[in-house]
């Protein structure tokens, strides 16, 4: 029996907003971890400023080389929402006002009792053989083409989108995961950890310094599809950890998110 082949993915996320630290990006994180429960890697991670060239340039770059893409934001209503502009350039497809889109935008219209615009109703334009992904919270769906998967911005809609991707997604191995935390500062450790990498090229091992308490530390990650392989690994991680003088702590040490130590 062949073992699951590695899936892999992308994420674009689209918008100056983003980039000039206005606005708080929580959907890569959300993306990460339920891409793997599904065994699909993110690979890579872009932030796109609103520009077509380089939206353009981004998604055909990566759809080429990732086996899903999944841009988040640029599909609302205003002039700076091109992401669906971009998507059918990218593709060399007619940008169509889609007509189930249009519907469903209408129907959450009149609901909200509020007039239907021209501004509301850009939110139904896809390219011109998109599959739609039509969910519960947003009254505009997102949409795929190909390999591609275009959502929206806000975390809650978002969110709802990549549920109605899901079906659309064949996924492979999923990465387990171990972590190890001491007080071993990283560079104490770097030379070990550095050759146990070259006797486990299966696994990723990640080091994650800190400093906390007034003491440098490092969180220690295995990753791999194997969790016998991680464990072997982990066991001879925590003896090098002993041998420095460290205590080994399962699971890592917590660190609260901030500098003050």
């Amino acid at each position: 029996m062949s073992e699951p082949r590695r899936v892999t993915a992308a994420a674009l996320i689209i918008g100056n907003e983003i980039l000039s630290g206005r606005t708080h990006d929580v959907n890569l994180m959300f993306l990460g971890t339920e891409l793997n429960k599904l065994g699909i890697q993110m690979r890579e991670a872009r932030v796109v400023p609103d520009t077509e060239e380089e939206i353009v340039d981004a998604v055909n770059q990566c759809r080429a080389k990732y086996d899903y893409v999944f841009t988040t934001g640029g599909i609302g209503p205003t002039h700076d929402d091109i992401t669906a502009d971009c998507i059918a350039k990218a593709f060399g497809q007619k940008l169509i006002r889609h007509p189930v889109a249009e519907r469903l935008l209408r129907e959450r219209i009149a609901k909200m009792g509020v007039e239907v615009t021209e501004a509301r109703l850009r939110m139904a334009r896809t390219p011109e053989h998109a599959e739609l992904l039509i969910n519960e919270v947003s009254g505009a769906p997102g949409f795929k083409v190909e390999n591609v998967f275009v959502m929206a911005g806000i975390p809650r809609v978002m969110r709802a989108m990549f549920e109605a991707a899901v079906p659309f997604l064949e996924g492979g191995v999923t990465l387990l995961a171990r972590t190890i935390g001491s007080y071993v500062p990283e560079g104490t450790i770097a030379t070990a950890l550095s050759l146990l990498q070259d006797d486990y090229p299966d696994l990723d091992i990640g080091s994650y310094p800190f400093f906390f308490g007034g003491r440098p530390g490092s969180n220690l990650v295995l990753r791999g599809p194997d969790q016998g392989r991680i464990d072997e690994a982990g066991s001879r991680l925590r003896d090098l950890i002993v041998d420095l003088g460290g205590d080994p702590v399962e699971g890592g040490i917590e660190v609260p998110d901030t500098d003050d130590d």
